[in-house]
């Protein structure tokens, strides 16, 4: 019964994308790996907050005389619904000057329950061609017409609007912020002008890689290139940089009010425990105070991606914290990320059907609690690595 199942696994394992739950501890910025400890480059900690000792001490002494749940037990429709809640709302609409602020069970739940709610038969939904697998999700869920254009080309994207606009009652423009995979980042400014040019025409933006480390006050890309007014689904997630769980989406009050009575993965599931809340309430209030975190992270982003383009003479589309080292073969990535483990640092490797075929990578994500002699040293390793790699291509 399950033989195809075995045989799909066997050809997975033969083109080296066949994968497995790592066996690993936690200490910190460090992985423990069959007894040797490594430098993690693979995490979304992007701030180094997860293992901020002396912030967990500060909000577990805030909340010790608090009665707040380990678990909501129900959908917040039913019995679920918790003060908390609303005031991390109310508090996160307030920073980013909107109406509303809705919360969700992580990123994959707002992606998948967001764009078939609001999109029907009459909805056209145009997304960039690399957003994240959850946007796809979301989108095929949807059941509507869509359409991709080549990744941040907006000339493109121009052209599709432009002969689209008039057939459909309603358009939405799907875009990351901050691209998963490659680092780089949109344009928002130029998505808003597309929009403007048209009345029926919305724009959903996922900021999940850039809240917490762009902004003045760490609210991300939109508050970075100052468009947060402008777009109508500004999505975010508190499971990397904020170092909780969970999700938001930044809107207006109407569309907040239509989720909650049309978004199934919020009106099905159970809410996030309140206890969680109440840390993610804690930590977005530091987000204005961590700008010293957000420049060191930045530093060492430049630097590496610097390194990789200059000296390894490899295309760098980032311009962030997430810096892909492209090496194109999978089995050749796998080798590579296990020369990095043999070398104290814990890289991953991503592979399709993750990034696009031919592109296999070792995506180094930083965060702010490394410091510049551990970067120094992934920068020496990485230069050995490759000088092999070249001998044996010769």
């Amino acid at each position: 019964m399950y033989s195809s199942f075995k045989t799909k696994l066997q050809q997975l394992s033969e083109i080296g994308q066949k994968r497995a739950f790592p066996e690993i501890s936690h200490s910190g910025k460090w992985i423990e790996q069959n007894e040797q400890r490594l430098l993690n480059l693979s995490s979304n900690d992007y701030l180094g907050l997860a293992a901020d000792n002396q912030l967990l001490a500060a909000f577990l002494s805030q909340i010790k005389d608090s009665e707040i749940p380990l678990t909501s037990s129900s959908s917040r429709l039913l019995t679920g619904n918790f003060p908390i809640y609303a005031e991390l709302e109310q508090r996160i609409a307030n920073d980013f000057q909107r109406e509303a602020c809705l919360l969700f069970n992580s990123g994959y739940h707002a992606n998948i329950g967001i764009l078939p709610a609001v999109a029907d038969r009459n909805t056209l939904i145009v997304a960039d061609k690399l957003v994240h697998a959850s946007l796809i999700d979301g989108i095929r869920l949807a059941e509507c017409k869509w359409l991709r254009y080549r990744h941040n080309d907006y000339q493109h994207l121009a052209d599709i609007l432009a002969k689209q606009a008039s057939r459909y009652e309603r358009i939405i423009i799907v875009t990351e912020s901050v691209f998963s995979m490659d680092g780089d980042i949109a344009d928002l400014a130029t998505l808003i002008q597309l929009k403007r040019q048209y009345q029926n025409v919305l724009l959903y933006v996922d900021e999940a890689h850039a809240v917490g480390v762009f902004g003045k006050n760490g609210l991300g890309i939109a508050e970075q290139q100052n468009c947060i007014a402008e777009i109508d689904f500004l999505v975010g997630t508190f499971g990397k940089a904020l170092a909780s769980m969970g999700a938001y989406v930044v809107c207006d009050q109407v569309i907040k009010d239509y989720l909650i009575n049309t978004m199934r993965p919020l009106i099905f599931s159970t809410a996030l425990p309140p206890f969680n809340v109440a840390w993610t309430n804690f930590l977005w209030q530091q987000l204005p105070q961590l700008q010293s975190q957000r420049e060191h992270l930045a530093q060492l982003s430049q630097r590496l991606r610097y390194f990789i383009q200059q000296e390894l003479g490899q295309p760098m589309p980032s311009s962030t914290n997430v810096v892909p080292y492209i090496i194109g073969d999978n089995q050749q990535t796998v080798i590579i990320a296990t020369q990095l483990q043999q070398n104290g640092l814990y890289a991953l490797p991503i592979r399709p059907p993750t990034v696009p075929k031919g592109t296999a990578r070792i995506r180094f994500s930083l965060t702010a609690a490394i410091i510049d002699e551990e970067l120094t040293q992934l920068i020496e390793v990485l230069r050995v690595v490759q000088q092999q790699r070249m001998e044996n291509l010769e």
